[in-house]
């Protein structure tokens, strides 16, 4: 395991007179700048953020969330506007991260490809999963802050791949946690059930919890989902519990956490497993 950190990355105000106001830019982040992190921020209430030219909601009380994909590299960009129209931009060098390549060749093509039936169930089960990651509460139910679901022994890391057959296959968007059959799996954060589903080909018994703000965590393979759509939880609820469902090879936890559409590392977002 890597070393974790949460660190104060920046607090830089920019203040200029206009119209015998001050325009506020300032900007707080707290987290890491290396692919997979998720980044918590504030900034004055009533400005408007972009990150690398993308808009990022922020709250009536200025918070903001920041996420970097697998692959990102070089810098990255946020540009604070004042309601004035003053604005400030922030650059920031993103650390460089390896990842675990495995190249496995010689399977049944069987293995490789679904069939076509197989296929059609899996990209509607998809559509699903991107219409739950899709919404953009606006409760910053976030800022409760994130424990682990479930401790154990890291049986797979975020950001590893395996390359069949010479195809290169989705790099493993999460982290996998071994636990017996049963083991309770408790929600990392105060949140919204958004998504439950009880088959699915690839995850079996699913569940996706909102964060607000485009923040959702995944938790999967389950044995038994104990949260129905809509419920509100808190943080160290218990949701569901370890199974071995869907196309697992053993009893585990697979948990994800996305911020819309970027796949973060939760083992970055909570810091290192609690001993014991």
């Amino acid at each position: 395991m890597r070393n974790y950190r949460q660190a104060i990355l920046a607090l830089v105000v920019i203040a200029a007179p206009i119209s015998g106001v001050w325009a506020d830019t300032s900007l707080s982040l707290t987290g890491s700048f290396e692919p997979g992190a998720l980044i918590i921020g504030t900034t004055a209430a009533g400005n408007t953020v972009t990150h690398d030219g993308l808009p990022v909601r922020v709250s009536d009380t200025g918070d903001l969330l920041l996420g970097l994909g697998r692959d990102a590299t070089g810098k990255t960009t946020v540009i604070i506007t004042s309601p004035d129209g003053e604005s400030t931009t922030y650059n920031y060098a993103i650390e460089s991260r390896e990842y675990d390549i495995q190249h496995i060749d010689g399977l049944p093509p069987k293995q490789v490809t679904p069939d076509p039936d197989t296929q059609e169930r899996i990209a509607a089960e998809s559509t699903l999963i991107k219409a739950a990651r899709k919404n953009d509460l606006r409760e910053t139910l976030f800022l409760s802050g994130f424990s682990w679901p479930v401790t154990g022994r890291i049986s797979g890391v975020f950001g590893s791949q395996r390359v069949l057959n010479g195809n290169p296959r989705s790099p493993h968007n999460g982290v996998d946690i071994a636990a017996p059959v049963g083991t309770p799996i408790y929600a990392m954060g105060d949140g919204r059930v958004v998504l439950v589903h009880e088959d699915m080909f690839y995850t079996g018994k699913s569940v996706i919890v909102d964060h607000g703000h485009g923040l959702t965590s995944v938790y999967v393979h389950m044995s038994e989902i104990l949260v129905a759509e809509g419920t509100e939880v808190r943080k160290g609820d218990a949701i569901g519990k370890v199974g071995q469902t869907g196309r697992a090879t053993g009893p585990h936890l697979h948990w994800g956490v996305t911020l819309f559409s970027t796949h973060l590392d939760p083992a970055l977002v909570v810091g290192p497993m609690p001993e014991g």
